[in-house]
């Protein structure tokens, strides 16, 4: 099993049948569920008359419209407490494993599986959330799906899809000190475009990624879904072996040996060919902010927003709109920009690693006047160990609200949201309008180190700066 490319691999082992029309009905081996997207894919099963075919291969949890201020039940939003005590009955009715506030294992669905094992090389993974791009950090092949999907995955524990093409993005060197797996993820979307990945899977590899910890390819992976990529992945090596074995669902003894032994068969062989290559220099990176209304409009931080003569002429429409609703002019240095709202946190960058990097900025300095600063841990897990080694008291100290786990502002489905025209300095994952919970508020995308070099200067500010004033030792996250 040497040749071919990782994706080949998986998806011809979980190839159940060649359907009619091209598609190919896919084994799913892990399917994740939340609140948001399973209550009406459970009703349509119970209007089939079906029951979930594999609970086994079924796992929830609670993430989006839990509140971080308090997770005292019954919530104060009467729809928010019934989307959770409809997961709650759903889950119970089927037998199918939840893992629930105060459990020890809550949190955004894309930190607890990676965090519990349940991620593995080789598997095919789908989960009602577009962000599943994530746990291809493992070598594994996962999908974002819709509502009818996830119904069609509990009753069968397959989907139709189509093969996608394979991009390999090679990235050779090292990253800059304060520059992250968020500034090099934005950096190959503005450069491939929104639109880049559309039919493909990307194969993120070279010698920057091989030196990337688990975390920071699991954002790297989890912006893939930004760049129009359906997928993206890491072949699994030494790193992702490390980081699996000894959690909770981890295989043991000779059960690891075996499991090791066909992960590693799994990386894409020397003679994979792959249907389309680029190559970027990591040194060449710096950290990365966005100016406008998606994650393809970024710049370096000692960047000015771009003018139209420098924009492509198809792409210009949308760069006059992102000017206007952003408030933002041509030619404008992004430093400087001031900063209403900053968060920490999403499936994108709310990792004990992600919080590591932020407080390191924030220890000994304080949040600006009259800005508003949280911070909101992936999951259970990852607050108890930052709560362990103080991370919480450094940011509270600095004057940031520390809080309770779940998807937070990433998405606005809680009472976490932007108000009126507030700008955020955000390390969660998209920009759109209205994207953080107000119809007009506005979005800056960048790392958990740089939102907290906004947060403590109370603008866009480069986050190099105030690690040469301090020196540091950053963890990479």
């Amino acid at each position: 099993m040497s040749a071919g490319t990782l994706y080949d691999k998986v998806w011809d082992r979980h190839c159940v049948a060649e359907l009619p029309g091209g598609s190919t009905q896919l084994f799913i081996g892990l399917h994740l569920i939340h609140e948001v997207t399973s209550p009406q894919a459970f009703a349509a099963l119970r209007d089939l008359g079906l029951g979930v075919r594999h609970p086994e291969r079924t796992v929830a949890t609670v993430d989006h419209i839990v509140p971080t201020t308090s997770q005292a039940r019954p919530f104060a939003d009467p729809l928010a407490e019934e989307m959770l005590a409809t997961l709650e009955r759903n889950c119970a009715e089927h037998g199918i494993t939840l893992h629930g506030l105060g459990s020890g294992r809550q949190g955004i669905v894309h930190v607890i599986a990676p965090e519990l094992g349940l991620t593995q090389p080789g598997m095919t993974v789908a989960c009602g959330d577009s962000h599943t791009s994530t746990h291809g950090a493992f070598g594994a092949i996962a999908f974002g799906i819709g509502t009818s999907q996830v119904r069609d995955v509990l009753a069968s524990q397959s989907l139709a899809m189509n093969k996608l093409k394979v991009r390999r993005i090679l990235v050779e060197g090292r990253l800059q000190p304060g520059v992250f797996a968020k500034d090099l993820v934005l950096h190959i979307i503005r450069s491939l475009g929104v639109k880049g990945g559309v039919g493909y899977a990307y194969e993120f590899a070279g010698s920057c990624i091989e030196a990337l910890s688990m975390e920071e390819r699991m954002t790297l992976c989890n912006m893939a879904i930004e760049g129009g990529a359906r997928c993206g992945y890491v072949n699994p090596d030494a790193t992702t072996f490390a980081y699996i074995q000894g959690r909770p669902f981890a295989p043991e003894g000779a059960a690891w040996d075996r499991a090791v032994a066909w992960w590693s068969s799994l990386a894409s062989g020397a003679e994979a060919v792959f249907d389309d290559e680029v190559v970027f220099e990591a040194g060449t990176i710096a950290p990365t902010v966005t100016w406008g209304i998606t994650p393809g409009q970024g710049i370096g931080v000692d960047e000015s927003v771009p003018s139209l003569a420098d924009t492509p002429v198809d792409e210009r429409p949308l760069a006059e709109e992102a000017y206007r609703y952003m408030d933002l002019q041509p030619g404008m240095p992004i430093a400087g920009v001031p900063i209403d709202v900053c968060f920490i946190g999403s499936c994108t960058n709310g990792r004990l690693s992600d919080l590591q990097a932020a407080a390191a900025v924030a220890r000994g300095r304080q949040v600006a006047p009259g800005l508003k600063a949280f911070v909101v841990p992936g999951s259970e897990q990852v607050a108890a160990a930052a709560e362990a080694e103080g991370l919480d008291a450094v940011f509270t100290a600095a004057g940031f609200e520390w809080r309770e786990p779940g998807c937070s502002m990433c998405l606005a489905m809680n009472p976490d949201r932007l108000e009126g025209r507030q700008i955020s300095a955000s390390s969660s994952n998209r920009n759109f309008k209205g994207r953080q919970g107000s119809a007009s508020g506005r979005t800056l995308l960048m790392s958990p180190a740089m939102v907290a070099a906004a947060a403590v200067t109370g603008r866009v500010s480069d986050v190099r700066d105030l690690l040469a004033l301090v020196p540091l030792q950053v963890p990479v996250g």
